[in-house]
C-alpha cells in the first residue's frame, strides 16, 4: 500500500502521536477488563476447545492438517468445499493474543465517541479474553508487534496471576514502531512460539491492520493452519472508519517521526469516497486471505461496546458451518459503519 494512500495516512490532523498512551474512558484496564468479561460471561460454560471429543459440536471449513477421517463429504458437496465435522470436548485449549502496538495504535480521535487510544481499546479487549479464557481453565500467552525495545511478552500459563501479568504487561506497553519500515517486526512478534502452537490453540490478533508490511495477511492468516483457530480484529478509531472530514485537510502518518513528517494535503469530502472505497478494499483482502485458512475477521472501532465485540470473537473463534449462510468469517459493524455510505467502511 503506497505510503501516502488514505489508508496509511490516517486522519491525524492536530496533534502527534504520543508514545505514552491515552486511556481515556477505558482506564483502569483491570476495572474494565473485568466489567467487559462479566458482561459477556454467564454462568458454567465448556471450553472452547474443538477436536475430536464425544459430542458432535458441528462443521467448519477443512483447513490443512485437518483428519480426513473427519472430511463429511455429503455436507462438502451440500456446501460445495470441503469442511469437517468437529466435537466439543471439555479439555483445556490454549489462547495465544497479538497485539499490535505500533505507532498508529496510539491514535485516539477528538471525536467524543473515542473512548481512548486505539492501542487502549484493544487492550481492554484482549485483557477481557484473556479473563475470560482463565475463567474456563485454558492458559493465555501475550505477544506483541511493535511496543519499542521494553515491551515483554507473557508466555502461556493458567496460573491464578496470569491475568494480573497479561493487565500489568498492557498497561506498561506504548505505541513505538513501523512494521512498514521494520518487517522483521510482524515476524518478531509471530514468533517461532506463536507458530509451533499446539492443534487446538486459539489465535485473536487485535491490529488497525492499517500500516503492517507487504504480505502481512497471508503471513497473520497461515496460523490458522493445523486446526488452530484464528480471529483478526481490526481496530480503527471512529475517525478512520468514517472520515468525517469538512474542507481542507492535512493528514499524517501517524507512524511517521517529526524529522520525517509524510503529509497529505486534500479535501475532505472529496477524499471521502476513495479513502472508504480502499479502507473497504483492506477488509477484503484481509477477509480473502483469512478465509482460506478458515479464519475469521472481525472489524470494530474505540467507540464500540467491548462486551458485544468479545461476543462476536468468542462466535468467530468457535463458529460451525450452519446452512446456506454459513461462511469462514464472521464481522462486527458499528452503529457508525452500518450509517456509512455505500463503498464505505462495513
Amino acid at each position: 500500500m503506497p505510503r501516502d494512500s488514505p489508508c496509511y495516512a490516517c486522519a491525524v490532523t492536530r496533534e502527534s502521536i504520543r508514545s505514552a498512551l491515552d486511556w481515556g474512558e477505558l482506564a483502569p484496564l483491570r476495572l474494565r477488563a473485568r466489567l467487559v468479561a462479566d458482561g459477556v460471561f454467564a454462568g458454567a460454560h465448556r471450553s472452547a476447545r474443538r477436536g475430536a471429543g464425544v459430542e458432535f459440536a458441528g462443521h467448519r471449513v477443512y483447513v490443512p492438517g485437518d483428519e480426513l477421517r473427519f472430511v463429511d463429504v455429503r455436507a462438502s458437496m451440500r456446501h460445495e468445499r470441503i469442511v469437517v465435522r468437529h466435537f466439543e470436548t471439555e479439555t483445556e485449549r490454549a489462547l495465544r493474543l497479538v497485539v499490535d502496538a505500533t505507532a498508529s495504535m496510539g491514535f485516539r480521535s477528538k471525536l467524543p465517541s473515542a473512548k481512548g487510544a486505539k492501542l487502549a481499546y484493544a487492550s481492554v479487549v484482549a485483557a477481557a479474553l484473556a479473563r475470560l479464557a482463565l475463567a474456563a481453565g485454558d492458559p493465555v500467552g501475550l505477544e506483541f508487534v511493535g511496543g519499542g525495545a521494553t515491551v515483554r511478552r507473557v508466555p502461556p500459563s493458567g496460573q491464578g496471576e496470569t491475568f494480573e501479568r497479561i493487565v500489568a504487561t498492557l498497561e506498561a506497553t506504548r505505541a513505538e514502531g513501523d512494521a512498514r519500515r521494520s518487517p522483521n517486526m510482524l515476524e518478531d512478534g509471530l514468533g517461532v512460539a506463536l507458530r509451533g502452537a499446539r492443534r487446538g490453540s486459539a489465535i485473536v490478533v487485535l491490529s488497525d491492520l492499517l500500516d503492517l508490511p507487504d504480505g502481512a495477511a497471508e503471513a497473520i492468516a497461515s496460523l490458522g493452519t493445523r486446526g488452530r483457530p484464528l480471529c483478526v480484529v481490526q481496530v480503527l478509531d471512529p475517525e478512520e472508519a468514517t472520515f468525517p472530514f469538512e474542507g481542507p485537510v492535512l493528514l499524517r502518518a501517524v507512524e511517521s517521526g517529526p524529522a520525517e513528517p509524510s503529509l497529505v494535503q486534500t479535501d475532505g469530502p472529496s477524499a471521502r469516497r476513495e479513502y472508504l472505497a480502499r479502507l473497504d478494499g483492506l477488509a477484503r483482502v484481509w477477509r480473502d486471505a483469512l478465509s482460506r485458512h478458515g479464519g475469521a475477521l472481525v472489524r470494530a472501532t474505540s467507540a464500540d461496546d467491548p462486551v458485544a465485540v468479545v461476543r462476536e470473537i468468542l462466535r468467530a473463534i468457535a463458529a460451525p458451518i450452519t446452512g446456506e449462510a454459513a461462511t469462514a468469517d464472521e464481522t462486527h459493524r458499528s452503529e457508525g459503519q452500518r450509517d456509512a455510505p455505500r463503498g464505505g467502511a462495513r
